[in-house]
């Protein structure tokens, strides 16, 4: 007999980020989080998403022990304004049994007819800037921190219960030995005298606040035509500042702007986490921040989270300007290998974006959905 319970108290939400550290014990590909920011990242009074988001947690328990857990999420800016009437799920995981499975998605669709919406989807977050996506290839290597891991059942159990893939996403990777590094140097200049452009690098923190909201600004600019896009809020981007920018190495944050000072172009990248917060296991202290340290000041990889590119400069090669500086930086701190974070397969344009680096394709991930009837 399954159980469902909805968990809202922060011992249960405690319990809600800790099952995966049990499902997936020993297993050498799955990164943590850290506990107390992922149930931080819960709070509905600390995250701001919630201002325009809603999630209810459940845990599925059989004889008295979770099996199970799932975050049934609405996005208020997609059904209101966007007129996509999903249900989203996310933070989904269970044992290897078809009834826990079932049991966490009926609940899912319960929630999605009482809001009265079309289909479910999922693995989603609360917005575009979360984790998405169940992985469906590359079980034999390892997470990273802004993905999740999955075990290969995942996907077959979807299937089981009627869920088709939707969005699909790919992950790749690089050496940066393989880059002609002076043909990037030689075209950045040439782009860079053509328009006008001037690259922009920080040594602080500090330096980087003052353009963190024209960052985000020409973040939501650059992604709005894709169909899955939702904005990031004034809120939400005030949150992200004092979060997540204090959390990436500044050296691994380039600008570029135009004659005028206006932000044209923007990228980021953060040094590998992922051995560092297995090494952690979910806890800063006592010496969980020391891994952390280590890896932000020594990672031999760096992995591409963000990239932002007005419309007007898109594909016109301000990227070489970009790679350009990343090189400079990844010379001096010794990185050797890029990690490319899930792009959707339809976008395209960012993939041009790779093109000479010949990336290898080491992961395949989907999101899946199903109609509610």
């Amino acid at each position: 007999m399954i159980k469902i319970l909805e968990i809202s108290t922060k011992k249960e939400l405690k319990q809600f980020v800790k099952f995966p550290f049990t499902l997936y014990k020993g297993n050498k590909y799955w990164v943590p989080p850290i506990i107390s920011e992922e149930v931080e990242s819960f709070d509905k009074l600390k995250n701001p998403v919630f201002e325009h988001a809603d999630a209810r947690f459940f845990l599925a328990y059989r004889n008295g022990m979770i099996v199970g857990r799932v975050a049934a999420i609405i996005n208020k800016v997609e059904i209101d304004v966007q007129k996509v009437r999903r249900m989203r799920f996310g933070w989904i995981d269970f044992i290897d049994d078809l009834n826990v499975s079932r049991a966490l998605l009926d609940k899912v669709i319960e929630i999605g007819r009482m809001h009265q919406l079309e289909f479910i989807e999922g693995p989603l977050g609360f917005s575009n800037l979360d984790k998405v996506g169940v992985l469906t290839e590359g079980f034999d290597s390892i997470s990273t921190m802004i993905t999740w891991y999955n075990h290969p059942y995942y996907a077959e159990h979807f299937k089981s219960l009627g869920l088709k893939p939707a969005q699909k996403f790919i992950e790749s990777n690089f050496h940066i030995k393989n880059v002609d590094i002076e043909k990037y140097k030689r075209y950045a200049s040439l782009i860079k005298d053509r328009y006008n452009l001037k690259a922009i690098n920080f040594k602080t923190t500090q330096e980087v606040m003052p353009y963190a909201e024209d960052m985000f600004d020409l973040f939501n600019t650059s992604y709005a035509k894709l169909s899955s896009f939702v904005p990031v809020s004034d809120q939400q981007i005030a949150y992200l500042k004092k979060k997540f920018i204090n959390f990436v190495n500044p050296e691994y944050i380039k600008f570029i702007i135009d004659k005028d000072d206006r932000l044209i172009t923007f990228s980021i990248t953060m040094p590998s986490y992922a051995e560092a917060l297995q090494k952690a296991n979910g806890k800063l202290f006592p010496t969980g921040f020391m891994h952390l340290l280590k890896a932000k000041k020594s990672s031999k990889a760096s992995v591409f989270f963000l990239i932002g590119i007005l419309p007007e400069y898109q594909r016109k090669g301000v990227t070489a300007i970009i790679f350009d500086e990343f090189f400079k930086t990844f010379k001096e701190k010794g990185v050797e290998k890029m990690i490319i974070t899930p792009e959707l397969e339809e976008n395209k344009d960012i993939q041009l974006i790779w093109k000479n680096f010949k990336p290898q394709v080491h992961k395949r991930r989907c999101t899946m959905r199903k109609d509610i009837n």
